[in-house]
């Protein structure tokens, strides 16, 4: 699964990497280390240009009869997001990039869990393959909101944890945003794990744990990387 990960590029630089309009609200990114469930994330969806957009972390369904109903969707399994209600038309018609420049995983060991953060050994941003919905509440008020697709890990998470976020190659960020593309079959090959070859992941502070530290601290190095 991925339940917490950071972003702290510059709005300039995400930008440019990820070919959206820069805008006011863009330009109000702040650095982030510790981003946590329900939060209001950023996502890019596709179009001509393509547009930032703030999202909830933690997909609402279109036809959930409330905001916030149990544990929030912050995660949609690749093995079975083309046929689960609640993402599968959000696979063929709403589609996004969660951005992001390192997440985190607990590693177990004995009876305590150490944190482990895994970026890319270029120090690039990247992004996640993302489904985002739109939830109208009673009033009119539209929430929208988004989930993060895992798939099993690959080589270098799998001593750390089984699941991993499906993190899209740069060929592949242009057709996940392709709204003229709707085959789940076709979707559903881009969602592989991402070469261990690019990534590195070393053990971070147990100050991460808690989602109110929001400090540069919780990214830095306390043990030995792998």
């Amino acid at each position: 699964m991925c339940g917490r990960y950071s972003l702290t590029a510059s709005p300039a630089e995400l930008a440019q990497r990820f070919e959206f309009e820069f805008d006011s609200d863009t330009e109000a990114v702040s650095q982030r280390y510790n981003i946590a469930p329900t939060q209001q994330v950023l996502t890019v969806v596709g179009g001509e240009p393509r547009q930032a957009r703030f999202m909830r972390w933690g997909l609402i369904p279109r036809w959930a009869k409330e905001a916030s109903t149990g544990r929030p969707l912050i995660n949609a399994r690749a093995e079975t997001v083309a046929e689960k209600p609640s993402f599968r038309d959000s696979l063929k018609r709403r589609r996004c990039l969660v951005l992001a420049d390192g997440f985190y995983e607990w590693q177990k060991r004995g009876d305590t869990k150490r944190p482990m953060r895994i970026v890319m050994r270029s120090g690039e941003p990247f992004a996640f393959a993302g489904l985002w919905a739109e939830w109208k509440d009673p009033a009119g008020s539209t929430i929208e909101s988004c989930a993060i697709i895992t798939t099993e890990a690959n080589d270098l998470l799998r001593p750390i944890h089984h699941r991993m976020p499906v993190i899209l190659t740069d060929e592949l960020e242009g057709p996940w945003l392709d709204t003229a593309l709707d085959d789940s079959t076709t979707l559903t090959q881009f969602l592989a794990p991402y070469s261990e070859d690019a990534m590195e992941a070393y053990e971070v502070s147990r100050l991460v744990n808690s989602a109110s530290n929001n400090v540069p601290e919780v990214t830095e190095p306390v043990g030995l990387g792998i």
